[in-house]
């Protein structure tokens, strides 16, 4: 299916992204043509986790993105979709839903025949002048009746076979679901998946206390540099580990683009965020990391990390602004620290 994507973002969040497509093609050395600029915006925004895939993997193998590989990246990730999965369950979905109505439709059928036979019968046993002729009838009633019981067991073996089925389809569909809301590389949730909930937190009536943590891993090209995007690959799973451990069962932690990660946090106020952002940045500052080849240690890895706090006026890019805005101060002052909005 070719379509033109139909993007919702406002000015602010445009202008958000600009800023970080900008970073990223220049630590990556990419040539800042339409086309590329194209595929940067859509890994940027987060709106498409196969095409994030992607790059990630040609990047790594690559360490570029040249003319050739944009093509082949826009033609199968932005101008044709395919949801191969969705199809796939579609259609084993419609095969049981046919072959399940050709079944009541043929039991139907021999119910209905059986009651114009059961008539038939009564109205010969009415009529019936010696026993033998009620022996017969009673005897082709017995027939019927175990014509329809046979019918009744086999639809209801068919019917528990479509209901097995349709279980099966419904946790395919769940896993599909899965992968769509689900960053490849970290298993966080995308960027995608991110705008949703922040926007549904937002439209609820009665704002609840909550907050967002922005997280960006400091000097991370120097990591791919040194070590390759395999390593940088790797500090990045690790990282998503410590923000899956220390982040509460309520929150939502993201992979917001590139290195730069995220935690929605619900019902949080902005002292707990402070301590749970802490206990992330400490955790990582004090992780002996080291290449799982040769034991080489590739230094310390640090996190800066900044926090807004909802207001009751907020839009989704003020509060995301704010975090953003307390992210680059912690960066500013130094790096490896938590910085709250001010």
């Amino acid at each position: 299916m070719t379509f033109i994507t139909d993007y919702e973002y406002t000015e602010e969040q445009n202008g958000h992204f600009l800023r970080h497509i900008l970073q990223f093609i220049t630590k990556n050395n990419i040539s800042p043509t339409p086309l590329n600029y194209a595929i940067c915006y859509e890994y940027i925004s987060g709106s498409n986790s196969h095409l994030i895939s992607a790059v990630d993997r040609l990047i790594k193998e690559k360490n570029t993105i040249d003319n050739e590989s944009a093509i082949i990246l826009y033609k199968k990730y932005i101008c044709d979709i395919t949801f191969e999965s969705f199809d796939k369950i579609n259609q084993e979905l419609q095969s049981l839903i046919n072959h399940t109505r050709d079944t009541l439709d043929e039991t139907s059928q021999k119910a209905s025949d059986a009651g114009v036979n059961f008539e038939e019968q009564a109205a010969s046993i009415a009529s019936a002048t010696n026993t033998e002729d009620i022996t017969r009838v009673i005897a082709d009633i017995v027939a019927e009746t175990k014509g329809l019981a046979n019918v009744s067991q086999t639809l209801k073996s068919d019917l528990d076979s479509a209901n097995l089925e349709m279980e099966q389809l419904r946790l395919e569909l769940a896993q599909v679901r899965e992968a769509a809301d689900t960053d490849a590389l970290t298993g966080l949730l995308n960027r995608g998946t991110f705008d949703r909930s922040l926007n549904s937190l937002l439209e609820q009536p009665d704002r609840s206390e909550a907050c967002l943590s922005m997280l960006d891993l400091d000097y991370f090209k120097k990591i791919n540099d040194n070590f390759g995007h395999q390593v940088g690959d790797s500090v990045l799973k690790f990282t998503a580990k410590i923000l899956k451990k220390h982040a509460e069962s309520h929150h939502l932690a993201v992979r917001y683009g590139g290195e730069e990660l995220a935690i929605i946090m619900p019902n949080t106020t902005l002292k707990k965020a402070s301590e749970i952002s802490e206990k992330i940045r400490s955790s990582l500052e004090n992780s002996n990391l080291k290449k799982r080849n040769s034991n080489e240690s590739i230094g310390k890895v640090t996190v800066s990390i900044g926090i807004s706090s909802l207001k009751s006026n907020d839009t989704v890019e003020d509060f995301i602004m704010r975090a953003d805005n307390a992210l680059y101060k912690a960066k500013e002052t130094g790096r490896n620290r938590v910085i709250t909005e001010a």
